[in-house]
């Protein structure tokens, strides 16, 4: 009886240990969960705190670019408002410049045609060295080529806005000497440019008489 007692007792002190071990070890789990999820909160909320700034320093980064594009867009329309008041006037009128009887081709390549004997040049939008008009103003220009040329080769040239074609002029004598002429009316904008070349297989004539003249002036400002 003593012996059957005991074990009860034995076994009652057991249940009682494993039971305390149990809460312990579940005290010691919900304990650490607990800490990791205060780690996660406080990683979290510095995450977030980064971010806001990230986010606060990229808004003023765009802002920032959006006032400089701002003021370089308002200082070009400054500048292209000053021009058009400005420069009323553009007008030019030049030849070949050959004093003697002189032949300008035919060349294998397209080739820009240099007027070096300046008329008139108001504005001095045209350049006597390279044979290029270059626009100071955004408007209406109008344009006039003259070409001459003497028997067997064909004479011609072409009018040219920023390497584009724009139309050309062109004879091809059997005899004698030959004349060929064209115009135009082009909208420019500031800076855009405006030659003749002379064709593949062309040649022109020139002499004293100054035949060959190219001008160009401003009709109005838009």
């Amino acid at each position: 009886m003593k012996i059957i007692m005991f074990f009860s007792l034995l076994l009652l002190v057991c249940s009682v240990s494993a039971d305390q071990t149990e809460t312990a070890v579940q005290q010691s789990d919900t304990q650490d969960i607990h800490a990791v999820l205060r780690e996660l909160t406080a990683s979290l909320a510095l995450q977030n705190e980064q971010i806001t700034v990230l986010q606060r320093e990229n808004q003023g980064t765009i802002n920032d670019a959006r006032k400089q594009n701002k003021t370089e867009t308002d200082q070009k329309f400054k500048i292209m408002t000053f021009l058009s008041l400005s420069v009323k006037q553009v007008a030019f009128s030049a030849s070949l410049g050959k004093q003697s009887p002189t032949d300008t081709g035919p060349f294998t390549t397209e080739t820009t045609l240099i007027f070096e004997h300046v008329i008139t040049n108001i504005g001095n939008a045209y350049n006597q060295s390279t044979g290029i008009f270059t626009a100071p103003v955004r408007g209406v220009y109008h344009f006039e080529f003259h070409i001459f040329g003497t028997a067997g080769i064909r004479a011609g040239g072409s009018l040219f806005r920023n390497g584009d074609l724009i139309c050309t002029a062109y004879e091809h004598p059997k005899s004698g000497s030959v004349s060929a002429s064209n115009g135009v009316s082009l909208l420019l904008e500031v800076g855009d440019q405006v030659s003749v070349r002379l064709p593949i297989g062309s040649s022109i004539h020139e002499n004293q008489n100054h035949h060959t003249t190219f001008s160009g002036h401003l009709i109005f400002t838009m």
